[in-house]
């Protein structure tokens, strides 16, 4: 059990403290006003404490705290912590579904607007989320009809600009131009506000102004002008028609509903731009912690705001009350640079659009339940019957997949894949260099199972540094090939004594022959058996894996010895060469004038970099695989 520290030596300060395991691992984050206060609560009679609290104090072995200036300081920590650590005893998001957005990238010089999923990258502006990709691709689709901007990827922009040509999309009206100069700085900036003012819930307003100007372009008897602003008025309405005005056009609010039971929780939101539902959005959150209904709904909020809202609202409007309402408005104030105010829909709109938020909350909740339990349920299938067919000691809950990649002994790298609970968990993913100097599968695969293996005994043992841990211990270590690396496999865990600790097997990939140690002849699975399917998924992406850090090392390698054979092109001369070019193909696509344009090399140094890449890709060629 932990013990309790002095109270004295906890800061009366906002912050955020950190339970941590035997082993070191943080197993759950919180944060508080004051952390003396709330530490101190935890050190309780343990009949006094909710059961899933009772339950971390158990594993904690430690307590460790972070001071901060304010609330919204201890949030911002505590959900930097989460996010770095993964405790167990955190409530977490569980929704794997990634919603369309539309993105406009304000960080390039000639913005564009996108369909996107997943992370946010910063100076790029999200719109949406919306329900599905289909929507988002049609609003996406009738809005550049009427504000046309790029849609090519940076490296298109930069060949069609060297080229002084545009394409296709020039000529049939879908972009401006702006490789060949067609559109000024200025005008193509206010082309992105507009369409970044209708995205963000304006589209009356944008619609409105080009009414006026096509008005006014007809009364000058500018037709063909005229007739462009009637086109794009049209794209507009079409979309602003698809959209339904829910509220006073200038009500922004996101209004939220939910659906829980014992284990999670199902939030979803409806954002209301300009009195119109521009978008929804929802997480399914796992409830690990122990907290009331109006805890429960302030920290789904906070983490619904730190991950997966993409502007913030003047108004948020609950299903039912919430705990610390007034911390929750100061954090997403300070988060939006303004005020931002919560309330309880009561009555009127506000109540009605509660209740469909709620309803779509229900719908997804049971949709979620029946995709997690058909999906569970199939994973837990095929994990006890690969451990029946390989007679392994229990099921493996975390398998390890070691594969290797070279090409004719250079380059050597090695791949580790991990799959925990029959799904593959990238973030465990590892990438190994090895420095074996010959084509030898076998001295390469000892070598990464020696330093993974090592590095495990290692973190157990307390001697490396916590916060760069390798993961947990494998249940089963999975290689890719035959008798041959499992002997290898055998006499690594001997050595190092985990013989007894970590099963083991290799899958040749001729006949699908599962080698087992203490097996004289290898098994074959039934073809369509799950265990089969599972172990090969396992090897397919160690594989994948492997080949690409391989591609990527060898195109590295490939790159640096054509560039380091120019005198007079360094390191900082060849970084921003390919910085601006991409790779080193379309340097060689470039002319000596243009390479001398970009003020990164002198002309002496172009001719003779020029010379060089002419040997190697010669004048017209396509890029051969490095």
């Amino acid at each position: 059990m932990i013990e309790r520290p002095n109270k004295a030596s906890i800061p009366d300060q906002p912050g955020s403290y950190q339970f941590r395991d035997a082993e070191g691992r943080v197993i759950y984050v919180g944060k508080a006003k004051s952390l003396r206060n709330r530490l101190s609560s935890y050190f309780v009679s343990p009949e006094t404490l909710a059961g899933k609290t009772r339950a971390m104090l158990a594993v904690a072995e430690s307590v460790t705290w972070i001071t901060v200036a304010s609330d919204a300081e201890a949030f911002m920590l505590e959900y930097s912590l989460i996010k770095e650590h993964h405790p167990r005893y955190n409530i977490r998001l569980r929704d794997d579904k990634s919603y369309p957005m539309i993105a406009v990238t304000t960080n390039e010089e000639w913005p564009r607007a996108m369909l996107v999923r997943g992370a946010r990258r910063s100076k790029v502006r999200y719109f949406g989320p919306y329900v599905s990709s289909g929507a988002a691709r049609e609003t996406l689709d009738l809005l550049l009809r009427a504000l046309p901007l790029r849609s090519c990827s940076a490296a298109k922009l930069a060949r069609h600009t060297r080229d002084g040509r545009p394409c296709l999309y020039y000529h049939i009206g879908r972009c401006v131009g702006p490789c060949i100069g067609a559109v000024t700085q200025a005008e193509y900036r206010e082309m992105v506000e507009r369409v970044s003012q209708f995205l963000g819930g304006q589209g009356t307003e944008l619609a409105n102004g080009i009414e006026a100007k096509m008005r006014q372009a007809a009364k000058a008897l500018e037709f063909e002008q005229a007739a462009r602003y009637r086109d794009q008025l049209e794209a507009i309405t079409s979309v602003l028609e698809r959209q339904e005005m829910v509220v006073s056009s200038d009500a922004d609010m996101d209004v939220f509903g939910f659906s829980a039971d014992e284990l999670e929780v199902s939030l979803q939101a409806l954002r209301v731009r300009a009195g119109r539902v521009v978008g929804t959005n929802g997480v399914v959150v796992d409830l690990v912690e122990d907290l009331t209904q109006e805890e429960m709904l302030t920290r789904v909020l906070e983490l619904y705001y730190a991950e997966k809202a993409f502007d913030y609202p003047s108004r948020v409007i609950l299903p039912a009350p919430i705990a610390d309402q007034e911390r929750l408005e100061q954090l997403l104030s300070e988060l939006a640079g303004r005020r931002v105010q919560c309330g309880v829909g009561q009555r009127g709109r506000p109540r009605a659009l509660v209740a469909t938020a709620t309803e779509n909350a229900r719908q997804e909740f049971r949709r979620h339940r029946t995709r997690r339990a058909s999906d569970h349920n199939a994973r837990a299938e095929a994990l006890v019957d690969l451990a029946r067919r390989l007679n392994l000691r229990e099921s493996p809950l975390r398998i390890e997949c070691y594969d290797m990649s070279h090409l004719q002994g250079t380059n050597y790298v090695g791949s580790m894949v991990v799959m925990e609970d029959g799904l593959m968990k990238h973030r465990d993913y590892r990438h190994f260099g090895v420095s074996i100097p010959k084509n030898d599968d076998f001295a390469a695969m000892e070598e990464v199972l020696r330093r993974r293996l090592s590095r495990l005994l290692a973190e157990q043992q307390g001697d490396l540094d916590r916060s760069r841990r390798f993961a947990y211990r494998p249940n089963l270590i999975l290689l890719d090939g035959g008798a041959g690396q499992l002997s290898v496999g055998i006499r690594v865990l001997a050595e190092l004594g985990l013989s007894s600790s970590i099963e083991l097997a290799s899958l040749a990939k001729s006949f699908e022959e599962v080698y087992r140690p203490q097996l004289s002849e290898p098994l074959r699975l039934p073809r369509g058996s799950q265990a089969l399917y599972l172990l090969q998924t396992l090897r397919d992406e160690s594989h994948r894996f492997a080949i690409t850090y391989h591609r990527r090392r060898r195109t590295i390698t490939a790159e640096q010895s054509v560039l380091d054979q120019i005198p007079g092109l360094g390191p900082k001369r060849r970084s921003k060469l390919l910085a601006h070019y991409g790779s080193v193909f379309e340097i060689a696509q470039a002319s000596q004038d243009e390479l001398v344009a970009t003020k990164i090399v002198p002309r002496a140094v172009a001719t003779q970099l020029l010379e060089q890449l002419t040997k190697v890709y010669g004048t017209t060629s396509s890029p051969s695989e490095e």
